[in-house]
């Protein structure tokens, strides 16, 4: 937190465990950064899935966090994108994790959606951006933009000056 709050980072990168009582000390700390700095964005690590460490880390704002398993981070090319994301406000959620929570989260909302909204919304929740979308999916980045509209739609999430309507859709998902 000393580091933090002198030299006001980016990102803080923190692990789940960490020191004085490798429990959830790294979460507590990552959770004080968001409240005490809300210009640091904050990428957490696990060792192992725990959906609720990350809802409770993203709280009612998804931008500028991240949430990632360790074995994740040893494609360094994914790590250094997924921190880039969250540097410029975006989310990068590990996709076992988004998985676990599209699995066990929804809602008559979501309900509404196709499969394929379901693949969009849930890597929109990884942090991907509409080109990245299309490209995983075998899609034309006109396709992916109807399923992004029509997800916002379905999800009643009309546009706004105020609001980032992705990181609403992707609020929705975690059941926020």
């Amino acid at each position: 937190m000393a580091q933090v709050g002198a030299a006001v980072p980016d990102v803080a990168i923190v692990d789940v465990r960490m020191p004085p009582g490798h429990a959830d000390d790294g979460l507590v700390a990552a959770a004080e950064i968001r409240r005490a700095h809300p210009t640091v964005a904050v990428l957490v690590l696990s060792q192992h899935l725990e959906a609720s460490y990350m809802l409770e880390l993203v709280g009612d704002d998804a931008s500028g966090v991240g949430y990632l398993l360790k074995d994740r981070v040893r494609d360094v090319a994914q790590f250094v994108e997924a921190v880039e994301r969250v540097a410029d406000g975006g989310t990068a959620f590990d996709p076992e994790v988004v998985s676990s929570l599209v699995g066990g989260r929804r809602g008559a909302l979501l309900d509404a959606l196709t499969e394929r909204e379901r693949e969009v919304l849930t890597l929109i929740a990884e942090g991907r951006s509409n080109r990245a979308i299309a490209g995983q999916l075998a899609l034309s980045p006109r396709a992916v933009e109807r399923h992004v509209q029509a997800i916002f739609q379905k999800l009643k999430l009309p546009e706004s000056e105020d609001d980032n309507r992705r990181v609403l859709a992707v609020l929705a998902l975690l059941g926020h």
